[in-house]
């Protein structure tokens, strides 16, 4: 009964001690609508690789080159290029929600075509394009792979992906952007991450108590309205939003991820009262084949067959610990310690709180990764 004692002993321990969650910053629970990134997009070569690029039956990376060639003045048709130093690729970017003319940002480079790697590869000029189909940026460099690929005589050596590369800095805005946070009505429009009434009453307050006025009203659940006046500076208003805190509501939530044995919980989420039952029946099964040949007169019958005979033995044994125990109402955070201090294992926990969960005594969502 060990196990049975460790978790009595648990239980009589006085409740974990939780802080409640803390103030947070208004801008750390979301974001003005208006104030986002965009995606960027495009298409492009890289060329001096070491014979890893595409293949010459890719008729996409022949035209290409001979695109790029032509606008540089050599005119040759694609079926006499063959070189296996040039790879197609697509560009990827993320343009910032405010950006100027000339300011540089990050851009991958994935492989579309059957090269086996990008190492040493340099990008030629590349048009970045937006939703819109507009050209925002422009991107070119020599491409940083983090691993590599080689091949030899049927021998392979492969670290990593080396059929993608980045390049650091290596896109210049062309185009500039800058995000409109206030509405024709010159009303600004807080979008919370995680959608929720009490936190955005919350927040509604805090921002009238910070501008002494009245300007702030909850649309939903994950919109919150701020009305801007006309002498007011935008920006200035925007920044006493941002430095206002609040202590956001907490959600009743396990998140279990069974492949990892991984059970995050909030230390108050109540149990309601339940009784486990917790024990270990293990069943072994041992199967021996043998084969018996007929044998007569100091030989084997001739046309005789084998016979196989199976032997099966079969094991329970019953653990010396098992225990059933009834557990008062209390929290997560006292569950898993008591269970925890009873040496059970991740893999039991979750077994366990998804019981109890379906017995409807876990006043929380449990969400299964």
């Amino acid at each position: 009964m060990t196990r049975l004692v460790l978790l009595l002993a648990a239980l009589l321990l006085p409740s974990a001690a939780f802080a409640e969650t803390g103030d947070v910053r208004v801008k750390e629970l979301g974001r003005f609508l208006g104030w986002r990134e965009n995606a960027l997009v495009g298409y492009g070569i890289v060329t001096g690789l070491a014979g890893s690029g595409d293949s010459p039956h890719s008729a996409a990376t022949q035209q290409a080159l001979s695109n790029v060639l032509s606008r540089l003045g050599t005119s040759l048709p694609p079926d006499v290029l063959q070189s296996r130093n040039v790879a197609a690729v697509i560009v990827t970017a993320t343009l910032p929600p405010d950006a100027n003319v000339g300011d540089k940002i990050d851009a991958t480079v994935t492989s579309i075509g059957d090269a086996r790697s990008l190492v040493g590869g340099t990008l030629l000029m590349t048009p970045l394009l937006g939703a819109d189909r507009n050209s925002y940026a422009l991107a070119q460099g020599a491409l940083v792979v983090g691993g590599y690929h080689f091949e030899d005589n049927l021998n392979l050596k492969q670290k990593n992906y080396p059929t993608s590369g980045t390049l650091s800095a290596g896109a210049t805005v062309e185009l500039p952007v800058h995000a409109e946070l206030l509405g024709p009505d010159r009303r600004l429009t807080f979008v919370l991450k995680n959608p929720d009434f009490t936190t955005a009453e919350r927040i509604a307050d805090g921002l009238n108590r910070a501008l002494d006025r009245q300007h702030a009203t909850v649309a939903s659940a994950d919109r919150i309205f701020i009305q801007v006046s006309d002498t007011a500076d935008a920006n200035s208003v925007i920044t006493q939003i941002e430095g206002v805190t609040i202590r956001p509501d907490q959600l009743a939530r396990v998140v279990i991820n069974e492949r990892s044995g991984t059970v995050v919980a909030g230390g108050p989420v109540q149990i309601s009262s339940v009784v486990i039952s917790q024990g270990d029946i293990k069943v072994s099964v041992t199967t021996d084949n043998q084969a018996s040949q007929p044998y007569i007169l100091g030989g084997y019958a001739p046309g005789a067959r084998s016979l196989i005979v199976t032997n099966s033995k079969l094991e329970v044994s019953d653990a010396a610990n098992d225990a059933v125990i009834r557990f008062p109402n209390t929290t997560i955070a006292d569950l898993v310690m008591g269970l925890n201090r009873a040496k059970v294992s991740t893999r039991g926990i979750i077994a366990i709180l998804e019981a109890i969960k379906a017995a409807g005594a876990l006043q929380a969502d449990i969400i299964v990764q």
